[in-house]
């Protein structure tokens, strides 16, 4: 590797850069993952995905199988033309594989960021607004309003007829007597909740008052044609979560702003019309970011980076808690960032990697946040969260109960708290 640096000038200045004393950049912190307890488990992935454009003589893709994980640091490289981002995009759900080819999956809460080469056009809508102001207008309703269109979110006529079906339903009243009725589901509500290992979303009912609603199983509701309105409830509740870590204020917005290097001059005070090349850059890492993803996506970051930011790039990655993919040209500056390559090639996929890299992020555990206790909203308002219950092992159970029977055997009271001192 020495010989190679020293006989490539480009590639001597990258590693060059990596010892300059610029401060790296900084990822946001990505949360818990519900059931993510060690780095290596996947939290993306894809099996036997097959896909051909529309008039193409044959597939562009064929039997591709990739995982991501929170430990993921990985390079997507090929000759151009090969489908790296053709891969990404199906990865994502932008694109949509060949039906019956195989299946995309993705954790319920995960958040990824996604830097594509054509995510600069975002900004030049807003050459008006301030950095700061940019993220705030962007992130203002929760969701990101820059979100690319996803042709697998796209809900077809038969899917709509479906969803419409109408199905028999108990309705219980408050003395716990049953009626049924015949009913259409009008949405899913946004709420979610977990039993034993299967989610159950809230639903209303076409005419009847929003506040009748129901409980049904992610199943049932999958076999009602409610796939596509389930992963964008997903989404949702993913975004809120991430909302909770942090609020969308203009001193938040601002510090965050200065973990890309763009200082509250730049970030907070000037218009982005006003900025230079490498600064408005940054706003589009830093708002792609802004949402704590557990995965970054990054399309060509050599094409777009200086030898400068480049640096403090990596330094960001060797220090991120999430999963990274790069799809690159630049086999050099990915090299020492990733060991695990997926090379594309005639249509199919290699997977390289360091064998010890990747026993060592599949033993790796996942180290627990403690959660907010409140969130403040951009207007200041201060929400109180409540507090999970905590769960117990089985033998913390025993030994519980077995404490409340000595405490019941000597006339003392047993305290709803007790749990927590286990």
């Amino acid at each position: 590797m020495a010989a190679f640096v020293e006989h490539d000038p480009d590639v001597k200045r990258i590693f060059e850069v990596k010892k300059s004393d610029k401060e790296p950049f900084k990822f946001p912190p990505p949360g818990n993952l519900e059931g993510i307890t060690t780095k290596g488990k996947p939290i993306l992935k894809m099996a036997d995905i097959t896909f051909t454009y529309p008039g193409a003589p044959g597939p562009q893709l064929r039997n591709v199988t990739v995982r991501c994980s929170l430990a993921s640091r990985v390079a997507c490289v090929g000759v151009n033309g090969a489908g790296k981002s053709t891969m990404i995009k199906l990865l994502t759900g932008e694109l949509e594989p060949d039906l019956g080819s195989g299946d995309v999956w993705k954790h319920p809460n995960c958040r990824i960021a996604y830097v594509a080469q054509h995510a600069f056009h975002h900004i030049e809508n807003h050459l008006d607004k301030t950095p700061n102001e940019y993220i705030r207008w962007r992130y203002q309703y929760g969701k990101d309003k820059e979100a690319l269109e996803k042709v697998t979110m796209v809900i077809t006529d038969e899917e709509k007829a479906k969803m419409a079906e109408p199905f028999n339903h108990i309705f219980t009243d408050a003395d716990g007597n049953g009626k049924k009725e015949k009913v259409q589901i009008k949405k899913l509500t946004e709420g979610r909740r977990q039993l034993k290992k299967e989610f159950e979303y809230e639903v209303e009912f076409v005419g009847k008052d929003s506040s009748i609603t129901a409980w049904f199983p992610k199943d049932d509701l999958l076999k009602k044609g409610w796939e596509k309105i389930i992963k964008d409830t997903d989404e949702a509740i993913a975004m809120r979560a991430s909302a909770f870590q942090r609020p969308l204020s203009e001193g938040s917005v601002e510090e965050h702003l200065e973990g890309f290097a763009l200082h509250r001059e730049f970030g907070t005070h000037t218009r982005i019309q006003a900025l230079s090349g490498g600064q408005k850059v940054k706003v589009v890492l830093a708002a792609c970011m802004w949402n704590n993803p557990h995965l970054i996506i990054l399309d060509e970051p050599t094409n777009y980076l200086d030898r400068e930011s480049l640096a403090q790039l990596a330094g960001a990655i060797t220090c991120f808690e999430g999963g990274v993919v790069m799809i690159t040209h630049n086999n050099a500056f990915c090299e020492e960032l990733c060991p695990e390559v997926w090379h594309l090639e005639n249509n199919t996929l290699n997977l390289k990697g360091d064998a010890e890299w990747m026993k060592a992020a599949l033993a790796e555990k996942v180290e627990k946040k403690d959660e907010a206790e409140e969130t403040v909203d951009a207007q200041g308002n201060v929400t109180k969260l409540a507090k999970k219950k905590k769960t117990l092992s089985r033998q913390e159970k025993r030994k519980r109960d077995k404490r409340r029977k000595a405490r019941l055997a000597q006339g003392l009271e047993v305290s709803s708290s007790e749990d927590e001192d286990l």
